[in-house]
């Protein structure tokens, strides 16, 4: 007699691997890339697209990867037959924005920005999001505008 698990198994791995797939190609990461965003390792990734899990995986990973990847956790919990009626946890509040930020995102979505333009903003904005952080330099005071 098969497994029953299985076809869930089978399910889970072609959502995961439709996911990973958009990821690579409207965003370009890479799995390291996916793993450091989601919060769920690599090694868990690999397992899931395999279907090689003997039991179910982690409701909270599963939050993760799909936060992670801007997809909507109830659509994965339906492909395990889990119950959907579970409630959303609550959208914490954003902190307020910088105003350059937030010039930057209407740029980002203006029609007469460049796509050259988008491309180069992107850039920058990941490349100062995920850089290592500085130390401080204990041999300087910060300085005040004045």
């Amino acid at each position: 007699m098969p497994d029953p698990s299985t076809g869930r198994k089978i399910a889970f791995a072609a959502f995961v691997r439709k996911a990973l797939d958009d990821a690579r190609t409207t965003r370009a990461w890479t799995g390291t890339e996916v793993s450091r965003r989601t919060g769920v390792s690599r090694q868990t990734i690999n397992r899931w697209v395999r279907g090689e899990w003997a039991s179910d995986p982690e409701a909270e990973r599963v939050v993760a990867f799909c936060e992670g990847l801007g997809l909507n956790p109830t659509t994965a919990f339906g492909v395990l037959g889990w119950d959907r009626t579970t409630p959303p946890r609550p959208t914490p509040s954003a902190p307020p924005m910088d105003p350059d930020v937030e010039a930057l995102l209407r740029r980002l979505v203006d029609p007469n920005v460049s796509e050259l333009e988008k491309f180069h903003i992107r850039e920058t904005i990941r490349y100062l999001a995920y850089r290592p952080v500085l130390p401080a330099d204990p041999g300087k005071s910060p300085r005040k505008a004045g």
